[in-house]
Formats: C-alpha cells, structure tokens, sequence
C-alpha cells in the first residue's frame, strides 16, 4: 500500500475540543521566523447554527519546520474579523495524514484504509483526538433522551444542528472562514522538539493491581523508561466562569497555575465577559521537572455558579534535553 504524505486536513468546530500539536524552539540569534496567512473555503451560518467543518490539503508551510504559532479567528466574506459575540469560534485543529495513491477523489467513496492519520502515542489510540464529550445530541452521557428544555452544552455539537432561540426571533444568514496564521523556523541542528501532554481533570487513573486503568479522555500516557523532562510551557482550556487551574507533581509542588484573561470592550479580541486568553506558564528551561511515571494532579476551579458545557484541559509542552 503506497501513501502520500503532503496533505493536511483542517476541521473546524464551534463546539468541540481537539487540541493540536505543537513544538517548542529555541532559536539561535540569526535564525528569522517565517510567517503566513492562509483562509480556510467559506460555508453558511446564521443566527443559532452549528458548524464542524472538515477542509482537507489545506494550505500549511512546507518542509521540515518548527512551528512557532498558529493562530485562527473567524472572518466574514469582506475578511473583516468576526467577534465572539456574533460567531464564536470554540476549536479548531490541524492533523498531518498520509493519503493512499489510490483513494477515490469521491468521499461516499473512500475506504477506512485510505487515510492514515499521523497521531501521538498516547492511551487513547482508538481514534483521532477523540472527542469522548461529544455525545449523541438527542442522548446525555447516560444514553438518556435530552429534556426539551436542554439550555445548551456539548451535547449539542453536531454540524447543521440548530440551537435554540427567541421565539419569533428573525436573524440574517452570512458566509463565514477561518483564518489563520502560521509562524516559523526552517529545522536546524538547534531546535529541540517537545513533547505535548494532555491531562484531564475528569480522568480518574486507576488501577486492577498489575495495570494502570484510564477513563480514557484525551490524556496521554508517560513514554517508557527512567527520565526527566522539563517543562517548557502550560496552559489549560476552559470557559467563561473559570477562577484557574492549577497543575501539581506527585509531591504537591506546584507545576503550573494558568489564570483567564476576560474581555472589557466590543471590539474584536476584547470582547465582554468572554475568555479571550489564558496566562501561560515558560519557567526557566530546567528549573521545573518532572520525572518518568510521576502521578500529577489537576485542580480546576469555577465560579459557583451556573454553567453549561464546562470544559478543563491542561496542555504541557516537555523536553527531554536543553539548549546548550
């Protein structure tokens, strides 16, 4: 079976959670960062709609690179930034794939071996990035019918699907895209690529006395073998509402405390009460570690109130080695 490995696939999604790799670099003074812009094909919204969209071979830097950032907002037809209070934009990702030579151009048409998707190693390998907390949209985590008063979550996730509004309310339709922006480096002897960790607050790690158990949502398990790894960069993803979220070692030491950063204004990026950024944690290079098979503690906190689709993961980036 032949493959070809130049293609990505790009899935935009207003209520889902799928994280994206990423690599840390450290740069030696000459070395120039190149950026690019790029914007996704455009599809239909109006007011209540849910769109998760796939774009496949889209347009990405080519060649051995370290990415620097990647960035993305949703853009009207004009390409005028959309605010959050108009279109929000929950997640986006970005996968690398290898395509079979002789997959069919015809999606109703193509195999499950057809596309292989370059993914991490991790304890959760029975799909891509699963999305465990998207459910049936007519059933709960519990397979129980969804009451018609449901106020709205992540079990309302799927493409097409309508939430719900005033009655009588009349909106207009608009086309929308996704743009983003890619920054980065040329690979040289000097960048030191990272691993990306992906604990969440709701897996519960147990044990059936010769293996560790995992509930299984989007962690990833520590890779074999006696080591340290240094924590490079954290952050966590949550909603409006959230206070912090807090990583700690095995001995209670404090790893990583990420804090939201709340709109103020109408304009785009500083949009009202919501999250418009988290504070991330770059300690020293080396001065924080964490030790092969190490059990870490995740405590997220929220406002005592009420919420809907309340999300907590914590992303890590570590490296096995330092610049020198």
């Amino acid at each position: 079976m032949k493959f070809i490995s130049n293609a990505m696939i790009l899935s935009f999604s207003i209520l889902l959670l799928l994280p994206s790799t990423s690599y840390s670099l450290y740069q030696k003074p000459g070395n120039h960062n190149k950026t690019a812009t790029f914007v996704s094909g455009s599809f239909e919204m109006g007011p209540g709609s849910i769109a998760t969209k796939t774009f496949e071979n889209i347009k990405f830097s080519k060649g051995h690179v370290g990415i620097k950032s990647f960035d993305a907002e949703l853009v009207d037809q004009e390409g005028n930034s959309i605010p959050s209070y108009e279109n929000y934009l929950h997640h986006w990702f970005a996968i690398k794939y290898h395509e079979n030579i002789t997959m069919s151009p015809n999606p109703k048409l193509r195999r499950p071996k057809d596309v292989f998707f370059q993914r991490n190693e991790g304890t959760c390998n029975g799909g891509i990035l699963p999305h465990y907390w998207g459910f049936r949209v007519e059933s709960d985590i519990h397979n129980q019918k969804l009451t018609t008063n449901y106020k709205g979550g992540l079990f309302c996730c799927q493409d097409n699907l309508q939430c719900k509004q005033i009655e009588g309310f009349q909106g207009s339709k608009r086309m929308v895209s996704l743009r983003y922006k890619i920054s980065w480096v040329d690979w040289n002897i000097y960048q030191i690529p990272v691993k990306v960790y992906t604990p969440d607050s709701t897996d519960r790690v147990r044990s059936n006395g010769s293996k560790i158990i995992h509930d299984c949502q989007v962690d990833i398990k520590h890779p074999n073998g006696k080591r340290r790894f240094y924590i490079i960069y954290g952050t966590v993803h949550m909603h409006s509402g959230v206070v912090n979220a807090t990583l700690y070692g095995q001995d209670g030491r404090t790893l990583c405390t990420s804090t939201p950063k709340y709109g103020t204004g109408k304009e785009v990026g500083n949009e009202k009460g919501y999250v418009i950024g988290m504070f991330v944690c770059y300690p020293q290079p080396g001065s924080i570690k964490i030790h092969d098979g190490e059990i870490l503690t995740l405590e997220s906190k929220y406002k005592n109130e009420f919420h809907t689709g309340a999300m907590r993961h914590f992303y890590i980036y570590l490296a096995e080695e330092l610049p020198q």
